[in-house]
C-alpha cells in the first residue's frame, strides 16, 4: 500500500511528464531560451498548439496508462499489441509524429506487436541507427504498474520498459534509457530520492561503464549544452536528467528543461516523469494544471483519474 506522498508523487511522474511536454510545445524546433526571457504555457510552436496541449509525447504515453488502468501485464503480448494498434489509429491523423516512429507504424500488415518489432528492426538497419528520444518521451506511466515492492519487481519494469520501447526502437540505447528512467522514477516514487543509476546492473555488463559516463558527464553540464544533439535518446536523457537535478521545484525543472530548444518539449516530457517523481503531482502549478489538456480529449483531471485506476489495479 503506497503512502498518500507516495500515491502523490506516482501521479506526479505522470502529470508531470505532460506538463513538460504541453510547456515544451511552443519551443519545439527553436534556439535555446537563456534567462531571463520568461518560459510560458502559451501553445503556438511549428503546430500550433493550443495553450496546455501535449503533444505525441503524452499522446503515446496516453495508451500505456490505459492499459495499466486495466489491469493485468503491461509487457505480455496482448498488451504490446494494444498499444501498437492504438499508436497506429492514432497516428493516421495526429499532427505531430516523430519520422522513426511514424516510419515503423505506417504500413504495418497487422497493427500487432511482431510487425512493429520488425518494422522497427528494419527501420534501424535501413538507416543504420534508431536510438531517437521517442520511446523513452512515453515511458513514465509504466512505473506506476511496478510499485508494491515485490521481490524482482525492478526487473520486471526493466523488461517491460524495454519490451515497449523495441515496439518502434531497435537500437539498444532507447531501451537502455528507457530502463534507467524507469528505475529512477520508481525509485523516486517510493523514496523521495534521486538515483539515475539504480538500474545500472539491469543493463548488459558491457554497456554499465559507458552509461556511468554519460550520467556523470550530465551532472557536471548544463542542459543547453545537449541541444544540438537532443533528438538523440542519449542526449534528451542527459539534459533531462542535468534540468532535473539542477532544479528546486518541478516547475524549475519544466522550465530548465525547455530552455533547451530544440526538441524542448521531449526534454521536458522526459524531464517531468522524474521531476514529477521527486515532488509530487502537488508541486504543479495550478496555472498550468488547469491549462492541460490533449489527445484523445483529455485534461489532466482525466490523467489523474487513470493513475489512480492503474495504481489500485496492480
Amino acid at each position: 500500500m503506497l503512502t498518500t506522498e507516495q500515491t502523490d508523487r506516482a501521479i506526479g511522474a505522470v502529470i508531470g511528464s505532460a506538463a513538460g511536454d504541453a510547456l515544451g510545445a511552443g519551443y519545439e524546433f527553436r534556439p535555446a531560451v537563456p534567462e531571463p526571457t520568461p518560459i510560458r504555457m502559451a501553445g503556438g510552436g511549428s503546430f500550433g498548439w493550443a495553450p496546455g496541449e501535449w503533444t505525441d509525447d503524452t499522446s503515446m504515453a496516453v495508451p500505456i496508462l490505459r492499459t495499466l488502468a486495466r489491469g493485468g501485464d503491461p509487457a505480455s503480448e496482448e498488451a504490446l499489441d494494444g498499444l501498437v494498434a492504438a499508436w497506429a489509429d492514432w497516428a493516421r491523423t495526429a499532427p505531430d509524429v516523430g519520422i522513426q516512429t511514424r516510419n515503423v507504424l505506417t504500413g504495418l500488415e497487422a497493427r500487432v506487436a511482431s510487425h512493429a518489432r520488425a518494422a522497427a528492426r528494419q527501420e534501424h538497419e535501413y538507416k543504420g541507427q534508431s536510438a531517437g528520444n521517442g520511446s523513452l518521451m512515453r515511458t513514465a506511466p509504466l512505473v506506476l504498474g511496478y510499485l508494491t515492492g515485490a521481490v524482482g519487481e525492478e526487473l520486471r519494469l526493466a523488461e517491460a520498459a524495454r519490451a515497449i520501447s523495441d515496439l518502434t526502437h531497435y537500437e539498444s540505447d532507447a531501451g537502455d534509457a528507457c530502463v534507467l528512467w524507469c528505475v529512477a522514477i520508481r525509485h523516486a516514487v517510493l523514496t523521495g530520492e534521486l538515483d539515475v543509476l539504480r538500474g545500472l546492473d539491469l543493463l548488459d555488463l558491457e554497456k554499465r561503464r559507458l552509461w556511468v559516463d554519460r550520467l556523470v558527464t550530465a551532472e557536471h553540464s548544463e542542459p543547453v549544452d545537449f541541444t544540438d544533439s537532443n533528438g538523440w535518446v542519449v542526449s534528451a536523457m542527459q539534459a533531462a536528467y542535468s534540468a532535473v537535478r539542477r532544479s528546486s521545484s518541478l516547475e524549475d525543472a519544466l522550465v530548465r528543461a525547455v530552455r533547451t530548444g530544440n526538441d524542448a518539449d521531449t526534454v521536458a516530457a522526459i524531464a517531468g516523469g522524474l521531476a514529477g517523481a521527486l515532488h509530487g503531482a502537488a508541486a504543479l502549478p495550478g496555472e498550468w494544471r488547469e491549462l492541460l489538456h490533449g489527445w484523445p480529449s483529455l485534461r489532466a483531471d482525466d490523467l489523474v483519474a487513470l493513475s489512480e485506476q492503474a495504481l489500485a489495479t496492480h
